[in-house]
């Protein structure tokens, strides 16, 4: 559903609807206040700051009867760049704020979730050197000066990944700090330069925190994998036990790094609220980062709903690029999270690099699974082997069964046996740990149909190799053809230049855009699948309470891991081009982006059919084409203002969010938003849109080329475009025109490039005829 309303009608009716939803007898609930920005200046004294939470404790006073029963009721005043606060509150005080003209929004202190699958079978990182392939980003000391941050789970500190040897001072202009006056243990450096914890808001949902909860340190993993893929250092013989040997890397092995702890353990399965965010965020913009890495989110919402959408956009207005995770929800349409056009948002993709495990029957059938299972079978024995359907409990569900969930496996129908188990539901590492306690020598994970060719290699506590969804029907197909079923588990090896690849991860969200369709999501695609990266040694490699093993290294999956990614590319590019803004640095990843494999055909989905730009945006990134683009599709702070008159927001709101000045202009087309794709969902037999592309390479000569969608014409006008200097901006048409007779009903894609001859700008074109 696209958002038109009015601003106030949205808050009211969002109030309205909570308000329905929840007993007459509940206690306060904890919102955040959105009153837009401040105005003062960077360098604001502590003075100025406490003068800005006595404001905020006033205005939220002259609803509550008094300055005391604000300070009682506020848990965050937002004080530096972003004006707001956060407040346990009655449903009808909250509304009752929403409808004062000084506010912009007013919205729950809601839970996101980190975009990794491993806990709720959705995944996530990766051994990232595909970046540092050219000479320019392996220069000693290059990218120094470039500040990362991350809101995460924190930090592990004691990783190699972040050690600062060999790193010069810390950069002038950091203003962070390191948190660790409660964790002596926890130390910074020239590397790791700050860490922070914010967990006010999740306290306002669990309750009083103990004093293990004031600290940065990440005791999940997540954390430590994110920043280390984005900004890690080199870290020669990294592995997971044993597996994939080699140098890990971060996308920006020389960045400095910051950590901002915004997730805690899961309640009511997410981990990461709002008001704590936003508290990130007003903070890391005071610190100076130049990156913000986020690989979180939740359900797509209303930009001043939204945290995410509200914390960035105040990050770009001080030329801070910020990138997200576009979720774990595929495959389904429209699951896309992160949809604010000032982000990057990254879905997740394979790379060439499995870590095989084959699966051998005893008709000498092979099927080619994945693990990273230290554990192995003797020699070449072959063991029973039965379906988990087959070996259920007497009270167990058929359905419980297949899937291995726990209390539904029979040891003595298991025990001495390989037991095959179903993908979905619970944890895959919960499957094999579940088939061990049932006393299996070994398993077999199929996946089911929507998740189709898509395997993972998991850290096992068994021997166990997870195969697609073809050859998990051959294999129960096999179970049910003879009285005698038997197989064997060959150890893991490691395999590089595996073809296919990259192809679309099932788990990562797609388009359309639900929020505002005319813009696409995801961005872009990277690599999300068996990422290894740096990990906490506070937690075993599968998160599960029963893993006592410990490792430097992990192998995770999700768009949790392919958003940093992009993140140390960015990190890169703004070292390479430090005046670019970040809608120039977006531009250059997407219009350098490929859509096609490593075999020259064009990337498929996990059931390996050809995918499309709702799975991958522009394309799979290309970090060494992104640095010299030719040209950018270039926007502004007054470009995202006029995106937001659009969906109806009004000229009093506006300002107030932006502090300067501002009037809707009647004419604004979203289909004119200087996007690098061009997306139209309502096609009425034809719309010309206009783009503005600025070069940044050398003066030459660019030409139109394009691949029309099924049922599409579209004419370019000009097509050609001649630049003369760095910083020349040339305005171009595109009229697209429904052809009757061959339109579908559904949407189609194609693709215009400018093309020098040596830079090759490429643009999705998605259009649905109306």
């Amino acid at each position: 559903m696209q958002m038109r309303l009015s601003n106030a009608t949205l808050l009211v009716t969002f109030i309205v609807f909570s308000l329905l939803q929840t007993p007459a007898f509940a206690a306060k609930r904890s919102y955040v206040v959105y009153l837009g920005g401040h105005k003062h200046g960077l360098e604001s004294l502590s003075v100025d700051l406490d003068a800005v939470t006595a404001s905020h404790h006033d205005f939220l006073g002259s609803f509550l009867g008094g300055h005391e029963h604000a300070r009682e009721a506020m848990f965050y005043s937002y004080t530096r760049h972003i004006n707001g606060f956060a407040a346990n509150l009655d449903d009808e005080v909250a509304a009752e704020i929403a409808r004062h003209p000084k506010v912009v929004s007013v919205f729950l202190n809601k839970g996101r979730k980190l975009h990794t699958t491993r806990s709720w079978e959705f995944l996530g990182l990766e051994q990232n050197g595909f970046v540092a392939s050219n000479s320019i980003w392996n220069k000693t000391g290059y990218g120094e000066d470039t500040i990362i941050g991350n809101l995460d789970t924190g930090v592990w500190p004691e990783s190699k990944s972040f050690s600062d040897e060999g790193y010069g001072p810390i950069p002038s202009k950091w203003k962070g700090i390191c948190q660790n006056h409660k964790d002596a243990g926890f130390h910074c450096n020239r590397k790791l330069i700050g860490a922070r914890y914010f967990n006010k808001g999740y306290a306002a949902i669990v309750g009083k925190l103990n004093s293990s909860f004031e600290t940065p340190r990440d005791k999940e993993g997540h954390g430590t994998h994110t920043l280390s893929t984005a900004g890690g250092n080199m870290v020669s013989k990294a592995s997971v036990f044993g597996f994939g040997t080699g140098t890990a890397k971060g996308g920006a092995p020389r960045a400095r790094v910051a950590a901002y702890k915004v997730c805690w353990p899961p309640v009511l399965e997410n981990e990461c609220f709002d008001a704590d965010i936003l508290a990130a965020f007003d903070v890391a913009i005071h610190d100076g980062v130049d990156v913000l890495s986020v690989s979180l989110g939740g359900d797509p919402t209303a930009i001043f709903n939204d945290s995410l959408a509200i914390g960035s956009f105040h990050a770009i207005k001080h030329g801070i690029v910020v990138v997200c995770s576009a979720g774990n929800s595929g495959p389904a349409d429209g699951t896309v999270s992160n949809i604010a056009p000032w982000l990057i948002t990254v879905g997740a993709s394979t790379m060439d690099r499995e870590f095989s495990s084959i699966v051998v029957l005893s008709n000498n059938i092979r099927f080619k699974g994945q693990s990273l299972s230290a554990k192995v079978l003797p020699g070449k024995k072959f063991f029973p082997l039965i379906s988990a359907a087959d070996a259920k409990l007497a009270n167990a569900s058929i359905e419980n069964a297949t899937l291995c969930q726990a209390g539904a496996i029979n040891p003595k129908k298991v025990t001495g046996k390989i037991l095959v188990c179903l993908r979905g539901q619970n944890a895959r590492v919960d499957k094999g740990q579940q088939a061990a306690r049932a006393g299996a020598v070994g398993m077999i994970l199929a996946n089911n149909i929507l998740t189709g060719n898509e395997i993972i290699a998991d850290a096992h506590l068994l021997p166990a190799s997870h195969i697609n969804y073809t050859d998990g029907l051959a294999v129960f197909a096999y179970i049910n053809s003879t009285k005698r079923p038997m197989a064997r588990i060959t150890p893991v090896i490691t395999q590089i230049g595996t073809k296919p690849a990259p192809f679309m991860a099932a788990f990562s969200s797609k388009g359309p855009n639900t929020i505002t369709p005319e813009i696409l999501k995801p961005d872009i695609t990277a690599p999300g699948v068996s990422v290894i990266a740096a990990y906490t040694e506070a937690e075993g490699p599968t998160n599960e309470d029963f893993d006592k093993r410990r490792v430097k290294f992990n192998s995770v999956s999700g768009t949790s891991m392919s958003c940093p990614h992009v993140s140390g590319i960015v990190g890169l590019l703004k070292s390479l081009h430090p005046n670019w803004s970040p809608a120039a640095i977006k531009s250059a990843i997407m219009t350098s982006a490929t859509t096609l494999d490593n075999s020259h055909e064009p990337i498929l989905n996990a059931s390996y059919i050809k995918a499309g730009a709702f799975s991958y945006g522009a394309g799979h990134v290309q970090p060494n084409h992104a640095m010299d683009p030719g040209l950018v599709y270039d926007l502004t702070a007054t470009d995202y203002l006029n995106f937001l008159c659009t969906l109806g927001y009004n000229e009093t709101l506006i300002p107030v969010f932006s502090l300067k000045p501002y009037k809707c202009r009647r004419s604004i087309n979203l289909a004119n938003f200087n996007y690098p794709s061009i997306t139209i969902p309502k096609l009425v037999r034809s719309i010309t849109v206009t783009r503005t592309v600025k070069n940044v390479g050398s003066p030459g000569t660019y030409r139109a080329q394009v691949q029309k969608p099924i049922g599409i014409s579209v004419y370019v006008k000009p097509k050609k475009l001649k630049f003369k200097k760095v910083g020349e901006e040339k305005t171009f048409k595109v009229t697209l025109k429904v052809n009757k007779a061959d339109a579908v009903k559904e949407y189609v894609y194609g693709q215009l490039i400018w093309s020098d001859h040596v830079h090759y700008v490429r643009s999705p074109i998605v259009v649905k005829a109306a």
